[in-house]
């Protein structure tokens, strides 16, 4: 028989329980002043909606063995957004929705077979809020979420910010053959492939200097600007920063561009975001998202106007950040009283004393055994953390 859990699958103790119920509730309770509605889509997918229209790879997805090809969801968006845009197509836009839910995502590691990365996710989706609005109110909203957790200054929060469309207008300036390439050269930093390539030298200057190119927002786009001119989509994006920019200021969180920032899913076609902290080892990406108008309109065919824009917590990583700094409010609440008695005939007023003590709204357990005496109760409820409740 196994004794441990699966590859990447983990079992929660109680304190890590307490804790994640901890930060869902609190982000539960920002989404919910924000007019958004909880739902709770299927754990299992038809695989074609957990692909997402080929944004997720196959091999990413943890299949399942069934008369229908089947899979257990890498993410959450395209669940959420099928079920937008069938069960709730009636409902008026703009509409809210946010979810806390687990996913399952298939890392294939060579020589190793799949490894299981099993993780809680706490997040929201707004569809129907196209272009400024929809982007604002979403980091907005994440700025608010994150208001509620007890970053410390030392774990420097940083807001990453990118756009498909950063990537597109550097890349116009290429030869429309090695496009494709130059993407995936860039989104990696990979400037030994890109000195490789057959560009003239000026563009490969160009993008070897735009690898470089992320801090402060408006700086960014300032040194877009001598790139590729005056642009709609800078312009959006300067808008974009300064409404949330003093939220972010106040919050103590930095906000960063970067044209070549590349989430793990490829979602996202336009606003792309991720919420990271300093761990004690290496920086942890505790929240990502963006927007993914194509994917809602894949479940909705022939209304190009369908849009959605949401992100999500990894409440996972997010507690073992806030845990190694003791920054989480103590899971165990009140301590818990030991009802023990001393005689086997007194197990039934142990019962009744325990029913008591609960009508009262307060925690209390049994101990099952009767005890010797009040002082072998008193060390055992010293050992479990408790306060005696003795029956002598």
């Amino acid at each position: 028989m196994a004794l441990q859990p699966a590859s990447g699958a983990q079992d929660l103790l109680p304190r890590d329980v307490g804790a994640n119920r901890w930060i869902c509730e609190q982000l539960a309770a920002v989404y919910n002043r924000w007019g958004y509605a909880e739902v709770m889509p299927p754990s299992l997918e038809r695989l074609d909606t957990l692909e997402a229209g080929g944004a997720i790879e196959s091999s990413q997805v943890l299949q399942v063995v069934a008369d229908e090809p089947l899979g257990l969801r890498p993410e959450m968006t395209a669940s959420i957004a099928r079920a937008a845009c069938t069960r709730l197509a009636a409902m008026p836009r703009p509409l809210r929705l946010h979810y806390r839910g687990t996913t399952f995502k298939a890392e294939r590691i060579e020589d190793q077979g799949i490894r299981i990365a099993e993780d809680l996710q706490s997040g929201v989706e707004l569809m129907g809020a196209p272009g400024l609005a929809g982007d604002s109110e979403l980091l907005r909203l994440l700025l608010d979420a994150a208001r509620g957790l007890p970053f410390s200054a030392d774990q420097s929060p940083t807001l990453l910010i990118g756009h498909q469309g950063l990537l597109d207008l550097l890349l116009s300036g290429a030869p429309e053959a090695l496009q494709p390439a130059l993407r995936h050269v860039l989104c990696g930093l990979d400037r030994v492939s890109l000195k490789a390539m057959d560009l003239e030298q000026g563009l490969a200057q160009r993008y070897l200097a735009v690898m470089d190119l992320r801090g402060e927002p408006h700086t960014v786009l300032a040194q877009l600007e001598q790139m590729v001119g005056t642009s709609t989509l800078l312009h959006e994006i300067s808008q974009l920063v300064n409404a949330v920019q003093r939220q972010a200021v106040e919050q103590g969180i930095r906000l960063q561009l970067d044209p070549t920032f590349h989430p793990d899913f490829a979602l996202y076609d336009g606003l792309m975001v991720k919420l990271v902290c300093q761990g004690d080892h290496a920086p942890m990406a505790i929240a990502s998202g963006g927007r993914y108008d194509r994917l809602v309109q894949r479940f909705t065919p022939g209304d190009d106007q369908a849009t959605g824009v949401g992100f999500s917590f990894a409440v996972e990583g997010l507690r073992q950040l806030l845990q190694s700094r003791s920054a989480l409010p103590g899971s165990d609440g009140e301590a818990v009283q030991l009802v023990a008695f001393s005689r086997g005939d007194q197990l039934q007023a142990a019962l009744d004393r325990l029913q008591e003590i609960h009508s009262q709204g307060r925690r209390a357990e049994l101990w099952p055994d009767p005890c010797p005496s009040q002082m072998d109760a008193e060390q055992i409820a010293a050992v479990r953390g408790g306060q005696l409740v003795w029956l002598g």
